[in-house]
C-alpha cells in the first residue's frame, strides 16, 4: 500500500489555525491565539481540504494520555484492520511518552495545563480490508484535565478547547468507571457538564439533537468487569444523570467500556505521605472500539 502523503506544491493559506481559523505569521510555530500548533495546517497532505478533529475529553486521571497513547501505538503497529502513518514526528510524542514510561512501570506525568505544551497527534488512517483506498486525515489533541475543568467553570478561559468543541467532527468522552461503581457522583456530573458545554458550543435548539459522533468510553473497567458486559445498561445504573441527557440532546452515541492496566500495585516510603500506583503490567481490551466507530461516522 503506497503512502498517500504528497510533496507537491499548491496554492493553500499556511497562516489560519486549523484549530480557531486566527491567521498568525508566516513562521509561526503555535497560533497566537489559541496555541496549537501550525504545523497541523503546514503539514497537511491535502492542500484542498484540512484534517478533521477528533477529541479526546474526560476528568483529571481518568486516563486520557495512556488511552491516547496505546490507540495510536495500536493503529500505528498495524496489528488492526487500520492502517495509520504519523504525519511530523511530533505525532509521535504522546505514543512513545506513554510506552516507555508504562515498560518502566510507570504511568506517564500528568498533562500540563498550559495548552503551549500539549501533545498533539496528526495521523492518516486507512481501513485496509476496505475494497478502495480511503485515507482519512485526523488530529487528536491531548488535553489536560485540569485545564476542561478550568473551561467548564469559566467558558473561554482556553479559547483552544473552546474552538475544538466546534471544529470536532468526533468525540471520545472517557469517564471513570470504578468511581461510578462505587456511588461517586463525580464521573456523572463530570459528563453532564461536558455535553452541556458542547450543546451551548453547538448552538442546538432544543428540538433538535447534536448529531457529531459521541462515544462515551467507560475507563478502567477492569476494575470493575461489569462494564464489558453492557455498557449501556452501566451507563443507565450508574451514570443515570448523563444517560439521560445522551438521549434527549445527542443524535449520534454509543456506550464502550475499555482498560489498558492488567494489574496494579501501590507504593509509598516514609518520606512521603501519599500512596503511588504501580501498573505492573499491560492488558490492553476495549481500547480500538470506540475509536473505530467514531470514525466509520465521518
Amino acid at each position: 500500500m503506497n503512502r498517500p502523503y504528497t510533496t507537491q506544491t499548491q496554492e493553500r493559506d499556511d497562516t489560519q489555525c486549523l484549530i480557531c481559523g486566527t491567521r498568525n505569521e508566516d513562521a509561526a510555530v503555535q497560533c497566537i491565539e489559541c496555541s496549537a500548533p501550525m504545523a497541523l495546517v503546514r503539514d497537511g497532505t491535502d492542500p484542498q481540504s484540512r484534517p478533521k478533529v477528533v477529541t479526546i475529553l474526560g476528568d483529571s486521571n481518568v486516563g486520557k494520555t495512556v488511552y491516547l497513547g496505546f490507540l495510536l501505538d495500536m493503529l500505528s503497529q498495524h496489528t488492526t484492520d487500520y492502517q495509520a502513518i504519523p504525519i511530523g514526528a511530533y505525532s509521535v510524542n504522546v505514543q512513545q511518552n506513554v510506552i516507555s514510561h508504562m515498560a518502566c512501570r510507570m504511568f506517564p506525568p500528568k498533562t500540563p495545563m498550559e495548552a503551549d505544551q500539549w501533545h498533539w497527534a496528526y495521523y492518516q488512517i486507512c481501513k485496509r480490508t476496505s475494497r478502495k483506498e480511503e485515507w482519512l486525515d485526523l488530529v487528536i489533541p491531548d488535553i489536560a484535565g485540569e485545564s476542561l475543568t478550568a473551561e467548564l467553570a469559566n467558558p473561554n478561559t482556553f479559547r483552544v478547547i473552546n474552538s475544538l468543541a466546534g471544529k470536532s467532527a468526533g468525540m471520545l468522552l472517557l469517564l471513570d468507571a470504578p468511581q461510578a461503581a462505587n456511588g461517586s457522583s463525580q464521573p456523572d456530573f463530570f459528563g453532564v457538564k461536558m455535553l452541556t458545554y458542547l450543546d451551548a458550543v453547538h448552538r442546538a435548539d432544543r428540538r433538535s439533537r447534536v448529531q457529531m459522533p459521541t462515544a462515551v468510553v467507560l475507563c478502567k473497567a477492569d476494575m470493575c468487569p461489569e462494564c464489558f458486559d453492557d455498557p449501556r445498561h452501566f451507563t443507565e445504573v450508574n451514570l443515570s444523570r448523563l444517560w439521560n441527557l445522551c438521549q434527549s440532546r445527542l443524535g449520534n452515541v454509543e456506550f464502550f467500556a475499555c482498560s489498558a492496566v492488567g494489574s496494579l500495585a501501590y507504593a509509598t516510603s516514609p518520606e512521603e505521605d501519599f500512596v503511588t500506583p504501580i501498573p505492573l503490567h499491560t492488558a490492553l481490551r476495549g481500547v480500538l472500539e470506540p475509536f473505530e466507530w467514531v470514525v466509520q461516522q465521518l
